[in-house]
């Protein structure tokens, strides 16, 4: 019997974050695809939050935890996976805040910079989200677009530190979560900076099918919203 069930929505890099995780560390699960479902009183009564992705087990307290980074922790303490998820608490700290920085600054950022081309909603309270004109959004746009670079630099020089990963030798689960976000910039074709391209192939290469086969999902949404429409 199948301990875990994961709620994906395919297209979504957080998505694919737990995707790539749970297939890289062999843990034994079924995968369910939400998309168009998140809203419903099914799925909100497992989920209040309307999030993915989503795994639910017997063994959580509430049966259910969505988070990417929440979800990768969990299962690291719960398996002892220490090579993804070091016990050290230096080691540890040093990844938490790789996931956190992302989560609180970079991914705000890659939000308000790809949102609009990918088709997704943006978050209430964003100018992206208002009324206000199209020149406005675009400024606005262009200015996260601009932001990027500085927390990008910062995982290179300050987390990366000459490692090939943020985790040394080996990705961690804020390698995971990283290079997950990064796949997004293509919908904008940002210039990534050499390291990162070369990050994101070693990423590829070391994980295998485990993270070729989610980011197919992604990479296949981003072609098909570039494509010229009319």
């Amino acid at each position: 019997m199948t301990e875990i069930t994961l709620n994906v929505i395919k297209p979504s890099v957080n998505n694919m974050t737990a995707r790539v995780f749970l297939r890289a560390a062999g843990v034994d699960f079924s995968e369910r695809d939400v998309f168009g479902q998140t809203r419903s009183a099914e799925y909100s009564a497992r989920c209040p939050s309307h999030l993915t992705p989503m795994i639910e087990s017997e063994d959580l307290p509430k049966g259910a935890l969505w988070e990417s980074c929440a979800i990768m922790q969990y299962l690291c303490n719960k398996h002892g996976l220490e090579q993804f998820y070091p016990k050290d608490p230096a080691r540890r700290a040093m990844i938490d805040s790789a996931m956190f920085y992302l989560i609180g600054t970079l991914y705000p950022y890659l939000a308000r910079a790809t949102y609009p081309a990918l088709n997704f909603g943006q978050y209430a309270g964003e100018v992206g989200y208002s009324d206000a004109d199209a020149e406005t959004k675009e400024k606005a746009r262009m200015a996260a677009v601009e932001a990027l670079a500085e927390p990008l630099e910062v995982f290179h020089k300050f987390y990366m530190d000459g490692k090939p990963f943020i985790g040394g030798d080996r990705p961690s689960i804020a390698d995971i979560r990283l290079a997950a976000t990064l796949e997004f910039l293509a919908v904008i074709d940002y210039p990534l900076p050499d390291w990162a391209k070369t990050y994101m192939a070693a990423m590829e290469e070391t994980l295998g099918d485990a993270y070729a086969e989610p980011a197919a999902d992604v990479r296949g949404y981003i072609a098909y919203v570039k494509q010229p429409r009319g």
